[in-house]
């Protein structure tokens, strides 16, 4: 299945833009980080990211569909 995924933060710079859309071989979080992180290793640099779907955070094991909104959202610091 098709699915888009927006980036923000440094993930933009690591995916080259701000959004991507990609062929998704099983459709669950897990296997989205897995095939992201091997298209695009730096992601596994980063201390943690997160995956939104519909806007809220994904947990591990959730099932993604073709329509859903998809987010990959780096760590965040301030002060």
């Amino acid at each position: 299945m098709t699915v888009n995924i927006l980036a923000f933060g440094i993930v933009k710079e690591i995916f080259g833009g701000a959004s991507l859309t990609i062929e998704l071989e099983n459709a669950s979080v897990d296997a989205l980080k897995a095939q992201l992180e091997t298209q695009f290793p730096r992601l596994k640099q980063l201390a943690s990211y997160m995956v939104a779907v519909n806007n809220d955070y994904a947990v591990a094991g959730q099932v993604i569909g073709e329509r859903d909104e998809i987010a990959i959202i780096p760590p965040v610091s301030g002060g």
